[in-house]
């Protein structure tokens, strides 16, 4: 199964977090993830500002041990920059979480986005930033928080870089592609995506994938090709989809992620 799931890392946050904070971050994230990847920019700039209120509100209650659901983000930055109060978090890096989520929040306000502007569009450049911003201030979240195993909390920060895979569902032990438009090469694809890191072995490929056993295994050749190289086969045996088969993904087969 896939390295980690928004339960998973809920479990993983709460406590610290309070449940209600952190399943609305991680939600959040995950949402501007997915529509990012679906090349629909507008969500990017205008939600990040939201995923910055809500991580504010948790930096709050962690460094206060005041749970307020609708803290304004400013006070929230004013708290944990006031001098005069007891803190219970380490300030520079709360300070510096706070520094990147500050652009983020006023960004769609400098740029338009939080209202109807003649001489603003959502573009491309400005998504781009937003996210990287967002998927900064979320992995140094878990950097500092996370509780448990420390290689696992590395995992679970390679796996959020991965974009959810809405086509993908599971069922108590199968996992199914509920899509019938795709080639068997793409499906491939599409199960090693949301595989991550760890992968599936040729078994597992064969279990999982809705087509004949030779269309996997002629898929997989060609994944593997010296000519195409968008999966590769790991020490232990594991199939890996790499850096060019998650480019095609976003290239080429985003639109295929969704339910039909």
């Amino acid at each position: 199964m896939a390295l980690i799931d928004k339960s998973t890392l809920v479990a993983k946050l709460a406590p610290p977090f309070d449940t209600f904070l952190a399943t609305q971050l991680v939600d959040e994230f995950v949402k501007l993830e997915r529509r990012y990847i679906l090349r629909d920019w507008e969500p990017a700039e205008l939600d990040g500002g939201h995923f910055c209120e809500i991580l504010g509100r948790i930096l709050y209650h962690r460094d206060s041990g005041n749970l307020d659901l609708g803290r304004d983000f400013g006070d929230c930055s004013k708290y944990i920059h006031n001098d005069q109060v007891s803190h219970g978090i380490d300030r520079d890096d709360a300070k510096m979480l706070f520094m990147v989520m500050t652009v983020v929040h006023k960004f769609r306000s400098k740029r338009g986005v939080g209202h109807i502007s003649p001489t603003y569009t959502a573009n491309r450049m400005d998504a781009r930033y937003m996210m990287e911003a967002v998927r900064w201030a979320m992995v140094e979240t878990l950097r500092i928080f996370w509780t448990g195993d420390r290689e696992a909390a590395a995992r679970a920060i390679s796996e959020l870089l991965r974009f959810d895979v809405p086509c993908v569902g599971q069922f108590e032990n199968v996992l199914l592609v509920q899509r019938t438009d795709l080639r068997p090469e793409d499906e491939i694809l599409v199960l090693l995506h949301y595989a991550g890191e760890q992968g599936f072995t040729r078994r597992e490929l064969g279990q999982y994938a809705m087509c004949a056993a030779p269309a996997v295994t002629k898929a997989v050749d060609a994944l593997t090709s010296a000519q195409r190289r968008e999966v590769v086969q790991v020490a232990d045996g594991r199939f890996v989809i790499t850096d060019l088969g998650s480019k095609r993904l976003r290239e080429d087969l985003a639109s295929k992620l969704l339910l039909e």
